[in-house]
């Protein structure tokens, strides 16, 4: 379920992008009409207003924005106005850039989007870079990562949800074999994760822990600091119970010294129109603590405020 809030009587696009103007002229830049705007209106809407802006002012929405505002708030801001598909494309972008074996960013992108909203990620990531995600993925990445990523980013899975029981008893068997016998990557663990349909896959790891007696991913702890293992710890997470995995996500954020702004911003922009709620209860049932009040906790300003309306904070 998702947390963003859109008014039942929705403004016009002409007066939202004319409020818009008037948040960025004059002395000092309205950022409370930003928030009021741009954190309540979903990606079709937000997709007009930037197109409406364009033609009416002759400026990119986006470049104005990025002039009037800074720090967190502005990376916000900026993220939460580009199309989805564009924002995976930045994102999993700027994770090939700065790839290192602990990010699971592209990982994160390439398992909990559906089989169309990767393919959309991959053609903006045309458009925009001028080049193939996939062959930045190859290029930027070494080992066993990359042999497990490339994969990953260029699947585009079955979304049906009938199952073969016979194939998951088959290869929950593999999967058993090759873990038991530390063959983490191999090929066929990874033709496993990287191919099979979400329903298949959570019929196999169904099948591995009722036939074996684990958590798939308890027998994946076999070296807690390994971080291809926590990647494909990861990996089955996103995959089956994409909930647990953003909740972690979360909490490693906000609960850590410093709070990681980056994977915090992330999460709620690109959670918020599919399921940032089932997260946030996850978070409270994990931590015992609201998610919105982690977040007052541990932001403030601008930034805060738009990250609450985003989760769908109500102000009593």
């Amino acid at each position: 379920m998702a947390t963003l809030t859109v008014p039942t009587t929705v403004p016009s696009v002409s007066e939202d992008c004319e409020q818009l103007r008037k948040a960025f002229s004059g002395w000092g830049t309205n950022e409370g009409l930003i928030i009021d705007i741009l954190g309540h209106r979903n990606a079709e809407q937000r997709n007009l207003i930037r197109k409406t802006y364009a033609e009416t002012y002759g400026e990119d929405l986006l470049k104005a924005l990025d002039k009037e505002l800074s720090n967190d708030f502005e990376r916000l801001v900026l993220l939460w106005a580009l199309d989805p598909a564009e924002r995976d494309a930045l994102l999993a972008n700027e994770a090939t850039k700065r790839w290192t074996s602990s990010n699971q960013v592209l990982m994160e992108i390439a398992c909990t989007r559906s089989a169309n909203q990767l393919l959309h990620a991959r053609q903006a990531y045309h458009a925009r870079y001028k080049k193939s995600l996939e062959e930045d993925v190859a290029h930027h990445t070494t080992g066993d990562f990359h042999k497990l990523l490339l994969p990953l980013v260029s699947s585009y899975r079955y979304e049906g949800e009938e199952v073969n029981m016979t194939l998951a008893k088959t290869e929950a068997k593999l999967l058993h074999e090759k873990i038991s016998n530390k063959a983490y990557s191999d090929d066929d663990v990874i033709r496993v994760l990287a191919t099979r349909s979400k329903a298949q896959i959570n019929a196999t790891l169904n099948h591995y822990k009722n036939e074996y007696g684990n958590d798939i991913n308890k027998d994946l702890k076999a070296d807690p600091k390994d971080e291809f293992l926590a990647l494909l710890r990861s990996t089955v997470k996103c995959l089956v119970y994409p909930e647990k995995y953003f909740e972690k996500v979360l909490r490693l954020a906000i609960n850590r010294r410093g709070t990681d702004e980056g994977a915090l911003t992330r999460v709620v922009c690109t959670r918020a129109e599919v399921d940032l709620k089932i997260i946030a209860d996850e978070y409270q049932r994990r931590n015992s603590v609201p998610l919105t009040r982690a977040i007052v906790k541990d932001t403030h300003g601008d930034y805060e405020k738009l990250l609450l309306v985003l989760a769908g904070h109500v102000e009593n």
